[in-house]
Order: C-alpha cells, then sequence, then structure tokens
C-alpha cells in the first residue's frame, strides 16, 4: 500500500504519450531510463549509448508513488531487460522521509524483477544549487539506498551524489542550467561515467 504524495492522474496526459513508443524499438535488449525530469530532460541520452537499445520514459515532477502507479505503461509495456530509475529528488523536496523513499524504491524495484526484469539501477538523488539546504536528507536516503543492493544481486545502486562534490564536499556548482535544479551537459557527462559501465551488454 503506497500514500501518493499528490495525486498520480496529473500525468495522465505526458504518460499517455509513451502508449505505443515501444513499437519504435527493436524488441532484444530493451534498457529503460525513467524517474523524474533529470531522465525526461536528457533528451540527447541516446547519443551516449550509441550501442545500446536505450528508452526514456522520465516524466518531469514525478515522485516515486507516481512511478509506481505508472509501472505498466513506463516500465513493463517495454519488456526490458533492464531499468533505470531516478527518483527520491522530489521526494525529499516535497517532504518525504528517506524511509519512506527506500521502501517505496525497494519494493519497486523487488516488483519489477518479479515481473522478469533481469536488472534494476537504483540511480542516487542527485546534488542540486537549489535543493542544497536539504543535503542531509538527500545523504541520508542515498546511505539507505546504497544498501538496497545487498538485498540482490539484481539490484544496483549508481552513486551520482558523489562525484558531483569537490573533494572539500561542497557542490560543484557549474553542473546546472540556470534554474540551479537541473543539469547541463557537465552534469550529464559525469553521469555518464558512473552509468556507461552498468548498462548489459
Amino acid at each position: 500500500i503506497f500514500c501518493f504524495a499528490q495525486d498520480p492522474l496529473r500525468f495522465a496526459t505526458e504518460v499517455a504519450k509513451f502508449e505505443d513508443l515501444a513499437e519504435q524499438f527493436p524488441k532484444e535488449n530493451r534498457i529503460v531510463f525513467t524517474g523524474s525530469s533529470s531522465i525526461r530532460l536528457w533528451t540527447d541520452f541516446k547519443s551516449y549509448f550509441p550501442n545500446h537499445n536505450v528508452i526514456n520514459t522520465g516524466f518531469g515532477g514525478s515522485e516515486t508513488s507516481d512511478l509506481i502507479h505508472y509501472k505498466e505503461e513506463l516500465i513493463l509495456n517495454f519488456e526490458p531487460r533492464q531499468v533505470f530509475i531516478y527518483e527520491g529528488d522530489n521526494d525529499i523536496n516535497a517532504g518525504e522521509t528517506g524511509l519512506d523513499v527506500y521502501l517505496e524504491l525497494v519494493l519497486l524495484a523487488l516488483d519489477l524483477i518479479d515481473e522478469g526484469v533481469e536488472q534494476i539501477v537504483i540511480i542516487s538523488p542527485k546534488p542540486s544549487i537549489a535543493r542544497w539546504h536539504l543535503k542531509e536528507e538527500y545523504e541520508a536516503l542515498n546511505e539507505v539506498l546504497a544498501t538496497s543492493a545487498q538485498l540482490s544481486e539484481r539490484i544496483i545502486f549508481a552513486d551520482v551524489w558523489t562525484p558531483m562534490l569537490n573533494k572539500d564536499g561542497s557542490l560543484k556548482e557549474d553542473l546546472f542550467q540556470e534554474d540551479d535544479l537541473h543539469m547541463n551537459k557537465k552534469g550529464y557527462d559525469i553521469w555518464i561515467k558512473v552509468i556507461s559501465p552498468l548498462l548489459l551488454d
């Protein structure tokens, strides 16, 4: 039973756009990237993975409970071999506890494994200028999310938080767009170094 922080139906129109998307991709070795705006705005991400059958079903502003609500439309309908999930960023900002986010993400990951997905990669919430005041909440969430990989050999945790910081623990502030929240190319280039080695061949 999940407590929806907001009404997931607010994304119904956006999610409907993915209805026939699967037909545009080969059926073999599909890899779905999904989650909130850091995925949705990664518009050129296919160019980063030219040798993989990657699909972007990100929907901006989403929280984990929204992804759970739309898991059929955004994940399972694609019959993916591997799924990368980016959620938690908006959840913490909306006041949800790290424990709640952790439980939602782990239950979603285990559910997808039961549905036949070979591997789930949980991408850590990223740091940002706009939400730096919530630094401790995000770090606590990432700490427990890292333990999710111990629950199943088919769950991987990808830490993009740490490489977006300077050695002294301060934030690399040149990684963001003018809104101080979403990343520019420099930010995604850091993500690539973490994520590329994790894609299944």
